[in-house]
């Protein structure tokens, strides 16, 4: 049996959500029913994920032992694409148990535990019920009651939050064998931000040190023994695995590229009719936040956008405003007159929406209605006298009540304001490091300039009035995806790009990018740029992208068409029944390893 263990199973935080999630369909398909998924068990996320059922036979049983060792276990199916099972632990246990238990892990593995962070006391009660349940579940599977039943566990253990079980499973000698798979190591993530040339550094960097001064001891070492003690060792892209061997101390066993379920996003033939569907929803929000201070032709205008989390250097949110800043001037250089739309999505704590930003867009609903209501009244008025060979001024198809309050609304509509570059108010915007930058480069949607942005420090979603659409729902309404990475072990968000038909920037420093660049040497010319930035300066690499970008702002409508269509007929070679191999082969190299018993 194969048992996959994460903090993120039906709990979505990142992008091991994501990982597990789309990867479902491709594990259920080889293991069936010999497959489970364990994580914690966090009421609100298991209310909306999480359908339950009744155990029966040995997983009863297991449930049974479980409750008698003090961890209550929900057993049930996970509502996403395969449905897989699922057990969900519920893991609190009192302050006395967890001392000890933090005591333990000192004692045996070296990793000294503060007082007083939540998150690592999590990370240690879920991961003694996890080793709890693999015992408990091992000890059932070596009675088959058929000789058809399997008889032996792989733990498949992600991240550091959720593969401490494994040097504890084999301290306890529990004849399962372990895969771990660290998607980033946590010591890289707070390193990139804050040194240059992260790769070329790490032969000479002490881990150890560099950890106590980012104040994650505890964790890298967490990290680092389950990195050791894992009969299978894998990560998600050679560039991660640099890291793995100068900062964790082993080089991983298997590579695991990230896929995507592409039957999810598949929309057949209607690829180009999504596009244009979603792309006048996005019109709908830039005529609500441009067009009371000034407008300009959206049939000539393109949106680009970058997102993820707020990581501004790690995900090359400064580079993306750099370049910005130098395409702004080249546009205006070469007049193309095409006006460039970009907009920044990440999360951010904020008060609200600006009350500008909502008024604007009631007043824009609110014309919307008017205009409906005269192209009603027109259509009545019109259609009889047309047919009766009549001619008409359309200023008498209109009711003087419906024509003044048009008019009234286009006032109210108008400001002598620019723009905002952002949608939302902060408690204080001074020290807001995308606005610091926004005016350092002057890009203040002034109207004689054609890049425009929009920082929107909340994930899109259908409830945000600003919106009434869903991320995916954005994307393919994009013309283009800008993502170039600094510091990103895999990176969906191009992937999820290529998924909806749109063109992507990715970089060299990105796990998707490196593997675009060994695997698809003519990814260029379908719609995938890989920016060149390890060992490059900023300024090198931002005047590359602006370069990219004014090429890409030269293609006619027909151009971005052939691209689109281009782009869908690659997006299958990233599909999880695809890069599953990999997967398939880090399990059979475990099943391979010889059980070691007492």
């Amino acid at each position: 049996m194969l048992v996959e263990v994460a903090w993120e199973v039906c709990n979505k935080i990142g992008g091991i959500y994501q990982v597990l999630r789309s990867k479902a369909p491709a594990m259920v398909d080889r293991w069936r029913d010999r497959y489970c998924l364990i994580g914690p068990y966090v009421p609100s996320h298991a209310a909306l994920e999480f359908e339950p059922k009744r155990p029966a036979g040995r997983m009863a049983r297991v449930l049974t032992r479980l409750a008698e060792e003090g961890v209550r276990a929900h057993f049930g199916r996970w509502l996403v694409s395969g449905n897989p099972r699922v057990l969900l632990l519920e893991h609190d246990i009192s302050i006395p148990a967890l001392d000890e238990l933090k005591y333990k892990i000192w004692k045996d593995f070296g990793v000294d535990i503060p007082t007083g962070d939540p998150t690592v006391d999590g990370v240690i009660s879920f991961s003694e019920a996890v080793r709890k349940t693999i015992a408990i579940w091992q000890s059932a599977l070596e009675k088959p009651s058929r000789r058809s039943e399997p008889s032996r566990l792989i733990v498949h253990a992600h991240e550091w939050m959720g593969g401490l079980a494994i040097p504890m499973l084999r301290r306890d000698r529990v004849p399962v064998t372990t895969v771990f798979t660290t998607h980033a190591t946590i010591l890289g993530r707070y390193m990139a931000p804050n040194e240059d040339n992260l790769y070329e550094i790490l032969p000479k960097c002490d881990p150890t040190a560099q950890a106590k001064h980012y104040a994650i001891a505890t964790q890298h070492a967490i990290e680092r023994n389950c990195a050791r003690s894992a009969d299978v060792f894998t990560t998600v892209s050679p560039i991660t695995a640099e890291e793995c061997t100068h900062l964790l101390g082993r080089t991983p066993d298997v590579i695991l590229p990230n896929g995507l379920n592409m039957d999810r996003y598949d929309v057949g033939h209607e690829v180009q009719t999504l596009h244009a569907e979603h792309k006048q929803q996005i019109h709908r929000f830039v005529m609500g936040h441009f067009f009371p201070s000034y407008s300009f032709d959206l049939d000539r205008t393109l949106f680009m956008f970058t997102s993820g989390r707020f990581e501004p250097g790690n995900k090359g949110f400064d580079l993306c405003l750099d370049a910005m800043a130098r395409l702004n001037t080249h546009l205006k250089s070469f007049d193309l007159g095409v006006t460039v739309v970009f907009f920044i999505i990440t999360q951010r704590p904020t008060r609200s929406i600006h009350p500008r930003a909502l008024q604007s867009r009631g007043v824009l609903s609110e014309l919307e209605q008017v205009c409906a209501r005269i192209l009603r009244e027109v259509n009545q008025n019109l259609v009889p006298r047309a047919a009766a060979g009549e001619s008409v001024k359309l200023d008498d198809m209109v009711s003087q009540y419906w024509a003044l309050r048009y008019r009234r609304i286009q006032h109210a509509f108008r400001t002598t304001e620019l723009p905002m570059v952002t949608t939302h108010a902060f408690e204080t915007d001074h020290d807001e490091p995308i606005l610091s930058q926004i005016r350092a480069i002057r890009l203040f949607n002034d109207r004689n300039d054609p890049v425009k942005i929009v920082y929107h420090p909340e994930f899109i979603s259908p409830v945000n009035p600003l919106w009434g659409m869903d991320y995916e729902q954005f994307v393919r309404g994009c013309h283009l995806g800008v993502f170039p990475s600094a510091y990103e072990p895999w990176g969906y968000t191009p992937l999820e790009c290529i998924a909806s038909g749109v063109p992507a920037i990715t970089s060299d420093l990105a796990g998707f990018g490196r593997y675009v660049q060994g695997n698809m040497p003519d990814h260029d010319s379908w719609g995938v740029n890989v920016l060149k930035r390890r060992g490059r300066s900023f300024n090198d690499a931002s005047a590359d992208l602006a370069r990219w970008l004014l090429a890409f702002c030269r293609l006619d409508r027909r151009g971005r068409i052939n691209m689109r269509n281009r782009v869908v007929e690659r997006a299958m070679e990233f599909d999880w029944h695809r890069f599953g191999q990999h997967y398939h082969h880090a399990h059979d190299l475990a099943a391979s390893v010889p059980l070691k018993k007492d």
